[in-house]
């Protein structure tokens, strides 16, 4: 059984029901600032109270506020349910090098949704219109669905999320639990090394992989742009007015549409490597802890490097690959020929081993490093003799475009704008020549 998200535009039936809905999202963080300020954080660590435990004296807390009975009981629940769920992410945040500090009080702009478990919704998708539904939210009303992805047949709804963002809109997020008709993964010891790929991921070029193919990042200038102008007009407005509600919902859109351009990029290559191989390897880097240490943190947190494993690990269990995490450690200095490791300050684009004599640009080094690596962690070669070598001897570094195979500068990357949706040819279509940067 797999669980996913199926997220929509929501539009509320008429002003009583958006009203009512931000009411009951607010009624919701009252409950969880109650729960977390008188329940939770005045006990010692060691003795903090369960979920169970605060849950079960919501019934107490809406005799004593009896305005939090009109929220459907569900969704209170859910929401001292939160602090949990927090804790644990921030647990693995911290374990990734990230300074969370604590869970702290929300602001009504800090906390913008409301969840429904196992009851309290209806869905229905039959409706008479094309790409449109409706879901009933007890004691909120009803709101329109942009039915654009119709659910599973088999789907089992297990909750449903109403959220207002940032910019103004409405979302509903349906989170379902069905058996996915996936592709299996091919058992380890009909694995071909061929059919495998190392990644290196970078900043000057997005990905470099051991097949010699490099994307550049994607082309953030003109959002850049858009988001400083707009945090110019924000400041400019008299702060809580009506224009700056206006300017500042005009900025969050802007942020918005910059994500979503980053996360189109990630599936889309991640989803072409996926169906093309069996093996994907990337390292496991450490995100929150070069942030913090290195003082290109804008860049790094541009590459979405954490997302972008999380998107690839997501979509090899749709296309049935593998994707392996090895370590990162040495895999920039480190033949993938000889094994042995040199200084190479970040100037120097080009590997040329003092050891042995193997030349090649230095991210396609380190992609056949983590593949290398990826092919003893997932056991698909059990000797690592001559391995590398034989890697560095059958890997020249090429790369392909978006309108197919044709002969490219040896300086070119592939940029973002000649990545296309699923299948696209730069993953398939190879050129003669070498790529480096």
């Amino acid at each position: 059984m797999v669980e996913e998200a199926f997220k929509y535009a929501a539009e509320p039936e008429d002003a009583t029901t958006a009203e009512s809905a931000w009411q009951a999202i607010q009624t919701c963080r009252e409950v969880y600032n109650h729960a977390l300020t008188q329940e939770y954080k005045p006990v010692p660590d060691y003795d903090k109270p369960s979920y169970t435990a605060m849950q079960n004296k919501l019934p107490e807390w809406k005799r004593e506020w009896p305005v939090w009975s009109n929220v459907y009981s569900k969704c209170l629940q859910m929401a001292v349910r939160r602090i949990k769920h927090s804790e644990t992410i921030l647990s693995k945040l911290k374990e990734r090098g990230f300074d969370v500090g604590e869970l702290k009080w929300k602001g009504p702009r800090d906390y913008r949704s409301i969840t429904y478990n196992q009851s309290g919704f209806d869905v229905d998708s039959n409706t008479g219109r094309t790409d449109h539904a409706t879901v009933e939210l007890s004691k909120i009303g009803t709101f329109h669905l942009n039915f654009h992805r119709p659910l599973p047949d088999d789907a089992d709804i297990k909750e449903v999320i109403l959220k207002k963002q940032k910019m103004g809109d409405w979302t509903v997020s349906i989170m379902i639990e069905y058996d996915a008709d996936y592709p299996e993964k091919p058992t380890v010891a009909d694995i071909d090394a061929e059919d495998t790929v190392g990644i290196d991921l970078g900043i000057t070029k997005f990905i470099h992989d051991s097949d010699g193919r490099a994307f550049r990042p994607v082309d953030e200038e003109e959002e850049r742009e858009c988001i400083d102008k707009r945090h110019h007009s924000v400041s400019r407005k008299e702060h809580e007015s009506n224009n700056w509600n206006k300017a500042r919902q005009r900025l969050a859109r802007a942020y918005e549409r910059l994500s979503n351009k980053r996360r189109a990029y990630r599936e889309t290559l991640a989803n072409a490597y996926t169906q093309r191989y069996d093996a994907v390897f990337l390292e496991d880097l450490n995100v929150g802890s070069m942030m913090q240490q290195n003082g290109n943190s804008r860049n790094i947190a541009s590459m979405s490097w954490y997302e972008t494993l999380q998107t690839f690990q997501r979509f090899g269990e749709k296309n049935g690959c593998y994707i392996v995490l090895v370590p990162p450690e040495g895999t920039t200095k480190r033949c993938v020929k000889c094994g042995v490791e040199s200084e190479k300050p970040l100037w120097v684009r080009e590997h040329s081993c003092p050891s042995c004599g193997f030349e090649t640009d230095r991210d396609q080094n380190a992609a056949l490093e983590v593949q290398r690596l990826g092919l003893l962690e997932l056991g698909v070669v059990e000797d690592s003799s001559g391995l590398g070598q034989e890697l560095a001897e059958s890997t020249p570094a090429e790369t392909g475009t978006a309108a197919g195979s044709r002969s490219i500068s040896s300086r070119d990357v592939v940029p973002a704008s000649a990545v296309v949706d699923t299948g696209s040819p730069t993953l398939k279509e190879r050129t003669s020549l070498a790529v480096s940067e």
